[in-house]
């Protein structure tokens, strides 16, 4: 739902309108003294302002109550002398200033009252963008929301785009483009303002805006004025009270156990010390004292991976600009071999958390999203190690994950950060270009990714929150060396791109496949051959039709330990009464581990939109089934026709030579596939036989 701003007032007041007209004084004591129509004719843009000034990267919601709470202090406060900027030009014929001047732009932007407003909230959101431990800044205290989850409308492609620009820029420039773009200032005048609010450098600022290119031109004012760039038109979601009640328990017991266990804690006056936030060392081995070595890392050449008769984590070379900082590696080692009370650890599915046997692969060191991170491999797991960056103290994160029978499509990216719905991969050297396309858009083409010297992606928006409407799904697809990266797949080099994936949660991405299981499956969006005759040929356009109705389900599959996702197109029929051509598919997640397998059989009946979901007609956890071991596939459904009238539906793979119905229904014909009239609440068991002559059992 849209939750529009409480105020009586239009978001602005147009120059020489009648709530312009009036005399007006803003504050020289209390916010008590301003007229209430300069609250609700400002505070909806000075809101705005406040949003395209902090990051992108940060989780929305917190973005949305961090910019109510700057404009609710710049207007609860009263003047101060450091506020009043230059006086403003003489507006122009028609109410704006000239050329968008000093305190011009849209929107009454030349009022003096704004133009001080809009001072004090840029001060504060800069502010708001610095390190806590800076001396003298205060931050307002955030609106308290219990339970709920606030978020302007979710992004359109173009609105993403810009924002994964503004999450390129610092603070100052953020601020510049919006004051340019927004209010419609001059260079000058924005450089005045600017440096009135703090900007050392404000020149900069500027010339770090004017790299920012809007998707449709100009400098964006449309698109920054969309709901999709306003914090008072929100939509809530509930968050999970379950999780809430467990996040409060668990506070008071950190509470409870800080309290038992002060006596005996450091003081922390000395930082990390040399080994970081590792626990005490609680033995001494030669082969654990090698493996906390930051010198006896192992690093593979730039270009082994091209000699080398693997081609996974082994070969990928160490990258990043902290790559030959020894105290960092140090820590990080010593925390992995012996994690501290601060350490948060995280692992995927029966993922061991255990240090190193030996001397591990340095793989990246960098600083990424205000933190340093290492990425390690020890032959079995990738380990990520992050800790605020420049920091001597704080708190850090370890995360394990299992590759250990990596190829080079599963070992091509890693995530190296996550900031909200964000986040940046490492890709192997064997990728040579990134995009983003969207699932459940077949037609559309995808956007190229920026990349950096070292191998590290711009922000990727993930996918929806389980939680939330799917309306979008984003996927990263990789082209390799040698590949040309179209749609259509690869040049067929060794390493086999194109490769897509997809954020399920992990450390690894999960990539899709499609086709018939086994070597006949192949990168999604490659032509592949169809499972069954009576199938439409398959290519890259089938591919991505047939992901774009099954990706909202793909959240069913995190948080496993997910390697490979393939989607298999198994069957199809023509429907009763003429109701068109259905699909059955077949989505398989595969795991690190080989074990905690789960399919899910699709019925897809015919749509109008080429995203609409379809039924999950059965289900299967740990199985063979739709795999290399047990290709073959029955399933079944109950489908009510236009008219009204329910069928059973029935379907195989190509090697289904008849099927068989007992129960409610009692029926046997020959063909991979069936349509029975039935009830609504028919039980039936469905089974086939092979065209071998064994039995199989339908999936349920």
């Amino acid at each position: 739902m849209a939750l529009k701003d409480a105020t009586s007032q239009p978001a602005s007041v147009p120059p020489g309108s009648p709530e312009t007209d009036r005399p007006e004084t803003v504050g020289t004591g209390r916010a008590g003294s301003a007229p209430a129509d300069a609250f609700a004719g400002h505070y909806p843009r000075l809101a705005r302002l406040a949003y395209l000034v902090l990051s992108p990267s940060a989780a929305r919601h917190r973005r949305v109550l961090t910019a109510h709470a700057l404009a609710q202090h710049a207007l609860s406060h009263g003047r101060d002398a450091k506020d009043a900027p230059a006086p403003p030009r003489p507006p122009a014929p028609g109410g704006a200033a000239e050329d968008g001047a000093a305190g011009g732009g849209p929107d009454g932007a030349a009022d003096p009252a704004y133009a001080r407003l809009r001072l004090r909230v840029l001060r504060a959101a800069l502010a708001a963008e610095r390190p806590l431990g800076r001396r003298g800044l205060r931050r307002p205290a955030l609106p308290r929301t219990p339970g709920l989850r606030l978020s302007p409308e979710p992004p359109g492609d173009e609105a993403l785009a810009l924002e994964e620009a503004l999450a390129r820029l610092p603070a100052a420039a953020r601020a510049a483009y919006a004051l340019r773009a927004l209010d419609g200032l001059a260079g000058e005048d924005a450089a005045a303002l600017l440096a009135a609010a703090g900007v050392r450098d404000p020149e900069a600022a500027l010339a770090g805006a004017d790299e920012v290119v809007p998707p449709a031109g100009g400098r964006g004012r449309a698109l920054l004025e969309s709901e999709q760039f306003d914090p008072c038109a929100l939509r809530a979601r509930p968050t999970d009270p379950v999780r809430r009640r467990k996040r409060l328990r668990a506070a008071a017991a950190a509470v409870l156990a800080a309290c038992v266990l002060l006596p005996v804690l450091p003081d922390g006056t000395g930082g990390w010390g040399p080994d970081g936030a590792a626990a005490p060392a609680y033995a001494r081995n030669p082969a654990v004292e090698r493996a906390l070595d930051p010198l006896l890392l192992t690093r593979a050449e730039p270009g082994a991976w091209r000699r080398s008769a693997r081609t996974d984590f082994s070969v990928w070379p160490a990258r990043g600009e902290l790559a030959d900082d020894i105290g960092l590696l140090r820590r990080a080692l010593a925390v992995w071999a012996r994690p501290g009370p601060r350490v948060r650890v995280s692992a995927a599915r029966d993922t061991p958390s255990g240090p190193a046997a030996g001397p591990a692969r340095l793989l990246y060191a960098g600083e990424v999203d205000g933190g340093a991170v290492v990425l390690l491999y020890d032959g079995l797991r990738v380990v990520r190690y992050a800790e605020p960056a420049g920091a001597e103290d704080g708190p850090v994160a370890l995360d394990f994950a299992r590759t250990d029978g990596a190829d080079a499509a599963s070992a091509a990216a890693l995530v190296v950060s996550r900031s909200g719905r964000n986040a940046r991969y490492l890709l192997a050297p064997w990728v040579t270009g990134a995009s983003v396309v969207d699932l459940l858009d077949p037609g559309y083409a995808g956007r190229p990714v920026e990349l950096s010297r070292h191998g590290l992606t711009g922000p990727v928006s993930g996918p929806p929150p389980a939680d939330s409407s799917c309306e979008t799904w984003p996927a990263l697809r990789l082209a390799t060396d040698g590949g040309n990266g179209d749609d259509g797949g690869g040049s067929g080099d060794a390493l086999g791109g194109p490769y897509l994936l997809t954020d399920l949660g992990e450390l690894t991405p999960a990539r899709l496949t499609h086709g018939a299981p086994g070597p006949a499956a192949g990168p999604a969006g490659e032509p592949v051959v169809p499972a069954a005759p009576v199938v439409p040929a398959a290519d890259a356009d089938d591919a991505r039709a047939v992901l774009a109705r099954t990706a909202c389900r793909l959240p069913a599959l995190a948080g496993r330990g997910v390697r490979t996702v393939n989607v298999w197109g198994f069957g199809a029929q023509w429907l009763p009464e003429g109701a068109g051509l259905a699909r059955w598919v077949c989505v398989r997640a595969d795991t690190w581990r080989g074990a905690g397998a789960r399919t899910l059989v699709h019925f897809l009946a015919p749509a109008r939109q080429p995203d609409a979901p379809g039924v999950v007609a059965a289900r299967a956890e740990d199985s063979p089934a739709c795999g290399e071991r047990e290709p073959r596939v029955l399933s079944g459904v109950l489908w009510k026709s236009p008219s009204g009238t329910w069928y059973l539906l029935a379907a195989g793979s190509e090697e289904v030579g008849s099927i068989t119905v007992t129960g409610d229904l009692t029926h046997s014909e020959a063909g991979p596939s069936l349509a029975l009239a039935a009830g609504e609440d028919t039980r039936v068991e469905i089974s086939a036989e092979l065209t071998d002559g064994r039995r199989l059992t339908a999936l349920h």
